[in-house]
């Protein structure tokens, strides 16, 4: 039986007490730890590495996206909230699922279940790089008031901007208050390539291959983007593609 680690962030005490209620007749899941607000709860997601993060939405200073944008790496997340109009949102943002409190024994069971399963095929294919984000694990990316979770494996390319880091994935293409090199260090080096100082692509999303100016490369995502890899990369490049 597979057992799931799991971690609350709630600021009802009451709220939490229910949850565990309900977490007490799923033998499979583990409870590592709660906390009351965001900071806490930050900390506690990052001395745990939990399976699962059952999340209050609203909450008092910072919010549960609030939370999720501050971790480098987001657990499986299942929203609770007693707000009918942040539970449509949490759909928006690609939460593996969302508990309208009062929570029902029923749904709460079935939403459990989905995480099993989900959780169940992941540990099958997951890489053994500990250094780095498997390509299916998820980052949370919030600009303005847009907010996504998205797996590693749908991005297709980040640029440098200023201060900032443009990710591109399906048609969006959000900023985030990261540098590249911040970025780089986190992804699987297998399939993300640095073609020059300012960009990075997954060679999996690579439409085109073509040969450029002065003994450089260009390819084209199939996005639709072109990115020229530098001089000293292409040759990099072809190696690691075995041109």
């Amino acid at each position: 039986m597979i057992k799931l680690k799991a971690v609350i962030v709630e600021d009802s005490r009451l709220a939490r007490n229910e949850l565990k209620e309900l977490i007490k007749e799923h033998k499979e899941i583990e409870i590592l730890g709660e906390a009351e607000n965001v900071d806490d709860g930050f900390k506690l997601i990052n001395e745990t590495k939990p399976d699962v993060l059952f999340l209050d939405i609203n909450m008092p200073e910072k919010d549960g996206f609030e939370l999720l944008e501050m971790l480098d790496e987001v657990p499986t997340t299942i929203f609770t909230t007693a707000f009918d109009e942040y539970a449509i949102k949490s759909f928006e943002y690609n939460a593996f699922d969302y508990l309208l409190k009062p929570i029902n024994q029923k749904r709460f069971s079935k939403s459990i279940e989905k995480v099993i399963e989900s959780i169940s095929n992941t540990t099958k294919t997951e890489t053994k790089n500990v250094d780095a984000l498997s390509l299916d694990k998820q980052i949370f990316i919030k600009d303005g008031e847009k907010c996504w979770l998205v797996k590693i494996e749908d991005i297709s390319l980040f640029e440098i901007l200023g201060n900032y880091t443009r990710v591109y994935f399906e048609n969006n293409k959000p900023l985030i208050y990261k540098s590249l090199a911040q970025v780089e260090e986190k992804l699987p080096k297998e399939v993300f390539f640095k073609a020059n100082r300012q960009q990075i692509i997954n060679i999996n999303h690579v439409k085109k291959v073509v040969s450029w100016f002065n003994g450089k490369l260009k390819v084209e995502m199939n996005s639709g983007e072109e990115v020229e890899i530098s001089r000293r990369q292409s040759y990099l490049f072809k190696e690691q593609l075995s041109f």
